[in-house]
């Protein structure tokens, strides 16, 4: 049985780990083939281990154990050249995505807060977004089968929430500013039934989130941890939960469906 994206190649940026690799797994289990980016490799300025190029290796090996073809690359989203050439190299592999997943992102939140982590995360959370759609829209368009957008955002994106450290001021300004760029580019692609939506998780169980120096930054102040509680019971929702709605936002079952802020967050926003 075929699935909802046979035949459609998918453009996700932070592939190797976490969200990016559950997106890259859902799509291609719904048949599309993917073009994977990550840096893998360390920011200074981030408190816990980011993905590595073995993270990046697994996600391929997982992705072509659907039976689905997949390109990897290297990059970094702040570097615009190299995620230019990672995507051409990667359409000349497998042809013009039609969905793309702007997903690299950091969280760089610590005890020990750097004035840097500031311009990293806006860098990467929102500058990065900028460059993804950048480096796609053109290609996209000249192909002519509209397709969609999803910008990964966050609860921090629709709250005031995050905590007064460079970084996490960075990480709230940034997944706000993703939501301009989403509403911006809803309007100035529609012309080209390309759309654009943004999806906001609250807590996800992946390496971003569970590490010691999150850990300990979340617990340094109890209201925040507080103000962090779903509405359901749960302490996070999985990365898989997140995908689902991906695949719902670039399917044909949402084909009227752009310029929305999608919350995938067990209730955070509305409990606040």
């Amino acid at each position: 049985m075929a699935g909802q994206l046979e035949g459609r190649v998918a453009f996700i940026t932070g592939a190797a780990r976490g969200q990016g690799r559950s997106h890259a797994v859902r799509l291609a289990q719904e048949g599309a083939d993917v073009i994977a980016i990550d840096i893998a490799a360390q920011i200074d300025t981030v408190p816990y281990p980011m993905a590595s190029e073995d993270d990046l290796a697994e996600t391929a090996k997982q992705v072509e154990a659907l039976d689905r073809r997949i390109f990897t690359r290297v990059a970094d989203v702040r570097d615009r050249e190299a995620l230019q050439a990672a995507f051409d190299a990667g359409v000349a592999e497998l042809g013009v995505p039609t969905i793309v997943s702007a997903n690299a992102g950091i969280a760089p939140m610590s005890l020990h807060p750097q004035a840097q982590e500031w311009q990293d995360v806006i860098d990467v959370n929102l500058t990065g977004v900028y460059n993804t759609v950048e480096v796609s829209k053109q290609a996209m368009i000249d192909h002519g089968q509209g397709g969609a957008y999803v910008l990964t955002s966050s609860t921090a994106g629709l709250a005031g929430i995050g905590g007064n450290t460079p970084g996490g001021l960075g990480y709230t300004a940034a997944k706000h500013g993703v939501v301009g760029l989403m509403r911006s580019y809803a309007n100035t692609l529609a012309e080209h039934s390309i759309r654009v939506n943004t999806i906001h998780p609250t807590g996800v169980d992946t390496p971003m989130v569970v590490n010691d120096a999150m850990q300990e930054f979340l617990q340094s102040d109890p209201a925040m941890s507080q103000a962090m509680a779903n509405a359901l019971p749960v302490p996070m929702i999985e990365a898989v939960d997140l995908s689902n709605a991906i695949v719902f936002l670039v399917s044909d079952a949402a084909r009227y469906i752009t310029g929305v802020t999608l919350p995938v967050d067990a209730g955070f926003i509305n409990k606040r």
